[in-house]
């Protein structure tokens, strides 16, 4: 017999009135019971099995899933409210129901007369796609188990419980446990169970994240709210890799596929123009240019500020003393904003340069030439790190009609035809070359 806290999930081989670990009064309540024992086998004697995948339409979201959905797998999918996850899930739901598969669609958000709005809107016929307004997870499971859908989606996981969870709809306690039943249903039954979960303030799905070490793949939407284009990134995938990116664009219709991603995230603006940089960024194996934007200012007060959107704060510090104390920028009076065109966020050193680039040339009131695109990682001494997989960066750039990158020298590099490779050991060198620094 165990027992855990339903605020923070700490376990304990006994009841407590106080929770060591949050503090939090009258929260431990008795685990439920284990399922029998499977006993041990040998791994070399397991037969491999191979993997049967359900695909969806289109090519976005099969490339984050790794070719399709598993079988039997649970899929968690996160992201702040009115980000688009029901619309998404809809629209996956449709992709199958149009093909002739039962779907189940769990919701306890919304009535079926709601649902039925969106499906007008979105263009969803609705046929072999049935609804249950339901959350008692009890039920759901009777209810699925008489239905036998290929798949089923669950929107949210947060209104769901269970009578014998503990605590009340969306607490942690009642999260995990309905978690736990739907992956102890779907395995048996090669169904795939696609969940969603709200992210909160501070990023977490549910509150902690209790649910990403269950279920097999994770998979957050992201977007700026003032932006129409959204980024399904995978963050777990037990199935295949991780951080792969999926760029759609919500519209009248609903989510649609971004044919070039990487002209979402570039600046239309004509011309050269003084604190832009385009950075081939890599995302899982897909290569996408971004367009750094910088604007430095003196500052009016006596601290100047650093603002970054779409780039790591902390990587925007660095940059900016290796800025000053390398290549001679006096930046310290200055108010420095950074950010990434389309609501793109940025999470790899390669974009090190592209960014140092960005601010110098505003400061500096030079534009970066046109056609040029850079990449490399600052280190602290002002060297230039080569980043991975530089030939596909490349040729990404090369096929929107680049002509040359800067970037540190790597030996035996071949560029693609009609591509020139400027190489800078340094970030002195690199602006020398990009702006005719002195």
């Amino acid at each position: 017999m165990s027992y855990f806290c339903q605020q923070c999930g700490k376990d304990g081989p006994k009841w407590l009135g106080r929770c060591p670990q949050c503090g939090a009064w009258n929260t431990f309540v008795e685990k439920s019971p284990h399922s029998q024992a499977v006993p041990p086998r040998e791994l070399s004697e397991v037969a491999p099995r191979g993997i049967s995948r359900l695909p969806f339409r289109g090519s976005e979201l099969n490339r984050v899933l790794g070719g399709g959905i598993v079988p039997g797998s649970l899929v968690l999918l996160g992201g702040e409210p009115g980000i688009g996850k029901s619309t998404l899930l809809l629209q996956l739901s449709d992709h199958l129901a149009s093909r002739g598969e039962k779907v189940a669609y769990i919701s306890g958000e919304e009535s079926p007369e709601q649902l039925q709005l969106r499906a007008e809107r979105l263009g969803v016929k609705g046929k072999d796609l049935y609804v249950l307004p339901e959350t008692d997870l009890e039920a759901i499971l009777a209810q699925l188990d008489s239905l036998s859908p290929r798949l089923v989606v669950l929107d949210s996981i947060q209104t769901v419980s269970m009578a014998d969870g503990g605590g009340g709809p969306g607490s942690l306690a009642q999260v995990r446990e309905c978690t736990v039943q739907l992956m102890r249903w779907a395995k048996p039954r090669a169904i795939p169970v696609l969940i969603t979960g709200h992210v909160t303030k501070d990023g977490a799905i549910a509150g902690p994240k209790a649910l990403e070490h269950i279920v097999d793949v994770v998979l957050y939407l992201e977007g700026e709210p003032f932006s129409s284009y959204r980024i399904l990134r995978g963050a777990k995938n037990r199935f295949g890799s991780t951080n792969e990116v999926a760029v759609l664009e919500m519209r009248g219709e609903g989510l649609v596929e971004v044919e070039n991603p990487s002209l979402a995230f570039l600046s239309p603006h004509q011309g050269e123009a003084p604190g832009c940089a385009v950075v081939p960024t890599l995302e899982g194996t897909r290569p996408v240019l971004v367009e750094v934007q910088a604007l430095t200012s003196p500052s009016p007060y006596g601290l100047p500020r650093r603002t970054a959107n779409g780039v790591d704060i902390n990587r925007l510090y660095l940059i900016v003393a290796v800025l000053g104390k390398r290549a001679g920028l006096a930046l310290g009076n200055q108010d420095i904003i950074v950010n990434a065109v389309g609501g793109f966020r940025i999470g790899e050193p390669a974009a090190d340069l592209g960014l140092a680039l960005a601010i110098a040339s505003s400061f500096k009131n030079r534009p970066v030439p046109s056609g040029l695109v850079c990449c490399g990682e600052i280190g602290l001494t002002g060297e230039l790190r080569p980043v991975p997989h530089l030939e596909r960066r490349l040729q990404e750039a090369q096929r929107l009609g680049y002509a040359a990158c800067l970037a540190p020298p790597l030996a035996g590099l071949v560029p693609p035809k009609g591509m020139e490779l400027l190489p800078a050991p340094s970030l002195r060198q690199a602006l020398k070359l990009a702006l005719a620094h002195e």
